[in-house]
């Protein structure tokens, strides 16, 4: 078997040699000329991005002294990486090394990348004054290679802070959250709402129902999105099995709280009463949680329902706060309205929701005890002729009555069997 013969290597000529040579001092003396022309290439770089950027100009001084200095750092760097194209990824990350992180928030990626396209411009533009003729094609080239890693590498800078950034935002939310529901200090929750970008200072709802199993950052920012069509301010937050709404300024809230419902887990699912301020928020949540907890009590409950109409489930429940929103709510102000309105409806519920049998148990007609009735319903909000507020109004009387002490008889003052001093009875 033969073995088969490798051809020879063509020698070099003297003008491969001689071209060789040529290319290499085109560069040296590009490299040379890029070298010597950093300073005047920065500020023309300078001028061009006070000239074409409205909003650099509208920078404070720090920002303006940041973004040159980056923009330095690439005109420099693009030297290094000229000279050595295979430079590590150290090369690029240099442009950014300088910048602070709070960059990142006052100047959008759209706009870094309005920066990068300037300062590419500014060197595009130079190059018949950087470069020989036969060298101008290969730098044109390699400004358009170089910036469109710069670009790469921006958009890199920019997705960590932003993973960063919603690290940080997702854990201060899961606090603020859950500040709501302990009652920290309205002061502190302020500010904490305040960092996440709330604006809201009123009109606050929670609700709160059981969490999907798939509740993942991806379900989050699915629920954050749908709520903010109907809220002006959304957070969220989860704890263990329940998921968390907490909602500023709703703008329709019977559409919305249905909406909402639907991407909560099967169960049931209670909204809060409105709080007029972050401090009430604690309270309507506190009342959203007990009406959680009590909800299948109610079985043909809506979903999602109120947690005040969930009250007596509540008071069943020994939640204090319910007892106490069925006094304030409803028995005191019937108390205060007066002209027989607690006789007539305590008649009204024991008599089998019977007009007539109210009527024959009061002496009255039965039209007087319909117009009572509506006078009921215009003092508490509650129709005792709809059979679920009626059970409401009902578990009122009752919590009026047990919270009303007992009036101890008044004992008559007797005389002694002398008939000089009068004595008390005995009791």
């Amino acid at each position: 078997m033969v073995a088969k013969k490798t051809p020879a290597a063509t020698p070099p000529t003297e003008a491969t040699v001689g071209a060789k040579t040529a290319d290499s001092k085109n560069t040296s003396e590009t490299l040379e000329r890029l070298r010597a022309n950093i300073g005047p290439l920065s500020t023309m770089m300078r001028r061009e991005l006070e000239t074409t950027l409205p909003w650099y100009r509208r920078l404070s001084a720090d920002e303006r002294s940041a973004l040159g200095l980056v923009a330095q750092n690439g005109i420099t760097a693009f030297v290094s990486w000229y000279e050595h194209p295979s430079s590590p990824s150290w090369v690029l990350s240099d442009v950014f090394g300088t910048a602070p992180t709070e960059l990142t928030r006052s100047i959008s990626l759209q706009r870094a990348l309005q920066l990068i396209r300037t300062v590419v411009q500014v060197v595009e533009d130079r190059v018949p004054e950087l470069a020989a003729a036969e060298e101008q094609v290969d730098l044109r080239e390699a400004v358009l290679r170089y910036s469109r890693e710069v670009a790469f590498a921006a958009a890199d800078v920019y997705a960590r802070a932003a993973e960063n950034r919603g690290a940080w935002d997702t854990r201060l939310e899961a606090l603020a959250v859950d500040g709501i529901l302990r009652g920290e200090n309205s002061d502190a929750l302020q500010s904490r709402i305040s960092a996440l970008g709330w604006t809201s200072h009123s009109q606050f709802t929670i609700m709160v129902g059981p969490a999907p199993s798939e509740a993942n950052a991806l379900f989050l920012a699915t629920l954050r999105r749908a709520a903010g069509r109907f809220a002006e301010d959304v957070m969220v937050g989860i704890q263990g099995d329940k998921l968390i709404l907490v909602l500023g300024n709703v703008t329709d809230p019977e559409s919305a709280y249905v909406r909402l419902s639907e991407l909560f887990a099967p169960g049931a699912v209670v909204y809060g009463p409105l709080a007029a301020t972050l401090q009430d928020a604690t309270a309507s949540a506190k009342a959203a949680f007990a009406g959680m907890s009590v909800a299948k009590g109610w079985s043909a409950a809506p979903r999602p329902v109120s947690a005040d109409d969930l009250l007596p489930e509540r008071v069943l429940g020994g939640d204090d706060s319910a007892k106490r929103a069925l006094l304030i709510s409803i028995y005191r102000p019937l108390l205060a309205a007066s002209n027989g309105l607690i006789e007539t409806l305590s008649s009204y519920l024991q008599g089998g929701h019977s007009l007539e049998a109210a009527a024959r148990d009061l002496f009255v007609h039965s039209n007087t005890v319909r117009y009572r009735l509506r006078r009921v319903c215009d003092v508490t909000g509650w129709d005792p002729l709809i059979p679920r507020e009626a059970f409401v109004l009902q578990t009122a009387l009752i919590v009026g009555r047990l919270a009303t002490p007992t009036k101890q008889p008044v004992s008559k003052p007797t005389l002694s069997k002398q008939g000089a001093t009068p004595t008390k009875a005995a009791t």
